[in-house]
């Protein structure tokens, strides 16, 4: 597809529509996330899918290998979470995929210490149309401020800093 057939179908009401599938999905994974509800947040993803929740932790890819650790988590790690997402932005590649970021703002409370931890940050994420709606195919978090967060190193915005040619 084109850079013009991607704008052409951006602007349909096909567009429109799948942009509001799109996000729908990412409401979802938090939604689910935050209930605990393990399932519901593996089933945003394709089957496929890679998740990399920062260089802490290997790239995971398929649910086989991405599952087990967000029920572990959901499970034995957090008490509670709250998860809001912002500024969603979303990019076709095709008719049939999509890219997007989205700013996140995540509370966590620790299950063993009861302490809290914050997150800033995006969700980079690419989709997928499955015959069961748009899928996540691949997800990459991306921290621009933490505290008291569980992992020490995340990946980066992107922020361009003063020395950096304009």
């Amino acid at each position: 597809m084109s850079g013009e057939q991607e704008m052409s179908h951006a602007r349909s009401l096909d567009g429109v529509l799948d942009k509001i599938e799109i996000t729908e999905v990412i409401n979802a994974y938090c939604l689910h996330f935050d209930r605990a509800e393990a399932d519901a947040v593996i089933a945003q993803f394709t089957e496929d899918a890679t998740v990399d929740y920062g260089p802490d932790v290997s790239p995971m890819v398929g649910v086989s290998e991405f599952g087990p650790m967000i029920k572990g988590g959901l499970a034995g790690l957090f008490a509670a979470t709250s998860h809001h997402v912002s500024n969603i932005s979303i990019q076709f590649q095709g008719q049939d995929s999509a890219a997007s970021i989205c700013y996140l703002y995540a509370w966590h409370r620790y299950l063993e210490t009861n302490e809290e931890s914050e997150l800033w940050g995006q969700y980079h994420h690419e989709f997928r149309r499955t015959p069961d709606g748009w899928k996540i195919s691949r997800l990459v978090l991306r921290a621009a401020g933490m505290k008291n967060f569980h992992r020490e190193n995340m990946h980066p915005i992107g922020r361009k800093s003063a020395s950096d040619p304009p």
